[in-house]
């Protein structure tokens, strides 16, 4: 009945002929007649029901995007299907339309085309608990993830996405994660119930007709089919942020498709984000011959006009976008951004080229300021989608971090706030709470971010939060070494929902949450890049580990961070440019690698004593096996999965620290 009910939508008129409309999309000019005669013009939607199947079909001759819509739409039964061409005068339309509905505040004047979206309360972050890789065998999942059979989770998501959409409108968002063209990007179609979550897409990603417009008829894409869960019925009146409390996000690694249930929220329903670029990717990856990771690209150019690309891992709430977008203290110096969150990078005799798969930032709020991050502040003076911080009178922006607290304000619920706690105790902003703006906007945007060769990657570096154990900063012994140090990469948890406060959590590359597959196997895809390289491993990149967070016995920081990180990415810039050894006299070798020797970090301008110096770079041989000791039992958990060379590692390190 849907087919035919399909069929019989039909175009009258395609874009007008007027000289005045000549150059606006498809989108403010067709109009559409469903099977009651009733009219879609001008962007609005009048009558029940309207399925633009024949839209799509213009646009694209990949006939099995065309069944995989059209059988999305026989589960969800929405009332309408809007194929979306990724246009600005769209993107106006939508916003229009969710001010007057009440999911959008329009924000005032100074900070143009923005907007803020406060979330249903149960609907504020990734959901890990809810989040599955249904992989064929529990065992290919790995025990770090969540695990269904496959077949059991379609028939458990089947009857909750059966009529999810009643009452609202499919959109249908071709996208490209990385730039068009390039032979490190991939395609994939959301289909969602969200206009919020286009808007927020459009700005992520490369979205719309120009992805339609590369895909040929045969060509694969990866399926992510979203919905908020929340079906209106006739006359019933929607919700500012409709969601659901049962919640899903559940990918297939071997059909490469994704599928989430009930949120409208960041990473929960953006799935061209960790779902699609870490999940799904990383699995792809693993069977292509390259690397989907959770790393910022950043370029550091010396005082002397040369340029190196340099990738870095980061647990969160350990800087990867402020250093991504750091402000060198050193003159002559500068650091400029790739990206702040994702890299994808495919190897070329040896050398290892990275693409930001992304197009926007989507960072968190609270504590970005001034002085952590000025760069970010620029990036979303215009744009903007603000979601879950606070209004202030004049109708802007606020959250904790900022800048001085507002007399009063409009918290992230909705409810007026003081900053002294009159009558209550809460933060305006909420601790999660984000912005998604335009990468083009950043001041500090690398010229080549957008370039789809890639930019070729000289080190790679990971790094965690730790008060004590790991100094500043230390350079891995060789490849096998380096590999080791980013899957003992740890990080002392920081609140207390999280878990004990200043226990250790191990997080692998910073892909614990991300990875779309056996762990096990993960540890033994970077392994393999070393022989995948050959003849040309001495181009792959150099690994380091840094440690920002050192404190003192007083429990203070010794090293101020921030834009003083760049003296740090000096020295591994310049290591870049040396041998695995010590005979350009800026490393010493010690058991757990090569650290900086003495004077060889810049420390020109900077005021920090001698005995905070020698703290930084300090090696405590019982904190380092214990350290050893929780990483052995760590991976206990992966069995026969772990790769041997893994264990050998653990095995040297012991011998050398012993030996020590």
């Amino acid at each position: 009945m849907l087919k035919n009910f399909i069929q019989k939508g039909k175009l009258i008129n395609s874009i007008s002929s007027s000289s005045s409309s000549s150059s606006l999309s498809s989108f403010q000019s067709s109009t559409f007649l469903n099977n009651n005669g009733l009219k879609f013009n001008n962007g609005a939607w009048v009558g029940s029901r309207f399925f633009s199947l024949e839209q799509l079909k213009k646009k694209t001759k990949n006939q099995k995007l065309i069944n995989w819509v059209e059988e999305q739409a026989k589960l969800c039964k929405p009332d309408n299907i809007y194929i979306c061409d990724g246009s600005e005068q769209e993107f106006k339309k939508f916003t229009d339309d969710m001010v007057k509905n009440g999911t959008l505040i329009k924000l005032n004047a100074k900070r143009p085309n923005s907007f803020l979206a406060r979330s249903d309360p149960s609907d504020v972050a990734r959901v890990e608990s809810r989040t599955y890789i249904c992989a064929k065998t529990k065992e290919d999942a790995g025990p770090t993830n969540n695990w269904m059979d496959p077949n059991q989770m379609k028939q458990t998501l089947k009857p909750l996405f059966d009529g999810s959409m009643k009452g609202r409108t499919m959109y249908v968002m071709p996208f490209s994660m990385g730039p068009l063209g390039s032979d490190i990007s991939h395609v994939g179609v959301q289909v969602t119930d969200s206009p919020f979550v286009v808007c927020n897409m459009k700005i992520m990603t490369r979205m719309g007709d120009a992805v339609l417009n590369q895909m040929k008829e045969n060509d694969d894409f990866v399926p992510c089919l979203h919905s908020v869960g929340a079906p209106l019925e006739k006359g019933q009146k929607d919700s500012h942020w409709p969601c659901n409390p049962n919640k899903y996000i559940v990918h297939y690694p071997e059909e490469r498709s994704i599928q989430s249930f009930g949120s409208g929220y960041g990473g929960n329903a953006l799935l061209g984000k960790k779902c699609f670029s870490l999940r799904i990717a990383s699995s792809m990856a693993k069977d292509g011959g390259w690397l989907a990771e959770h790393m910022l690209i950043l370029s550091l150019t010396n005082d002397k006009g040369e340029k190196k690309y340099i990738a870095a891992a980061f647990p969160s709430a350990c800087g990867k976008t402020n250093l991504a977008m750091a402000n060198s203290v050193l003159p002559g110096y500068k650091v400029q951004v790739c990206g702040d969150d994702i890299a994808w990078m495919t190897m070329r005799n040896g050398q290892l080229y990275a693409i930001n798969p992304e197009f926007g930032f989507f960072g968190v709020a609270p504590g970005t300021s001034a002085s952590s991050n000025p760069n970010a502040l620029a990036a979303i003076s215009k744009n903007t989608l603000f979601t879950n911080v606070a209004l202030t009178p004049d109708n802007d922006v606020w959250w904790e971090g900022l800048s001085s607290p507002p007399p009063t304000a409009i918290d992230w619920l909705g409810n007026e706030w003081h900053p002294n706690g009159e009558g209550n105790n809460t933060l305006a902003a909420h601790p999660n709470s984000r912005f998604t703006a335009p990468l083009s906007q950043c001041p500090s945007i690398d010229p080549e971010w957008n370039n789809p060769t890639g930019v070729p990657i000289s080190a790679i570096i990971f790094g965690g939060r730790r008060s004590s154990t790991v100094p500043l900063v230390y350079q891995a012994l060789n490849w096998k070494h380096g590999v080791f140090m980013g899957a003992s990469t740890a990080s002392e948890l920081t609140a207390a929902a999280e878990g004990t406060v200043g226990k250790l959590r191990h997080d692998p590359f910073a892909m614990l949450p991300f990875c779309g597959y056996n762990m096990g196997d993960y540890f033994g895809h970077w392994l393999s890049m070393e022989q995948k390289a050959g003849s040309y491993a001495d181009k792959l990149p150099k690994i380091f580990y840094v440690n920002w967070f050192r404190k003192n016995k007083s429990g203070k920081f010794l090293w101020p961070g921030f834009g003083e990180n760049v003296r740090v990415l000096k020295w591994i810039f310049d290591r870049c440019n040396s041998t695995l050894d010590t005979s350009d006299g800026k490393a010493t070798q010690t058991s757990i690698g090569f650290v900086p020797a003495n004077n060889s970090i810049d420390l020109n301008g900077l005021d920090i004593n001698k005995s905070s110096l020698k703290e930084l770079f300090s090696l405590n041989k019982s904190e380092w096996l214990h350290d050893l000791k929780s990483m052995r039992q760590f991976c206990q958990q992966f069995g026969d999965r772990l790769p041997k060379e893994i264990k050998n590692q653990m095995d040297q390190l012991e011998n050398r620290l012993n030996k020590d």
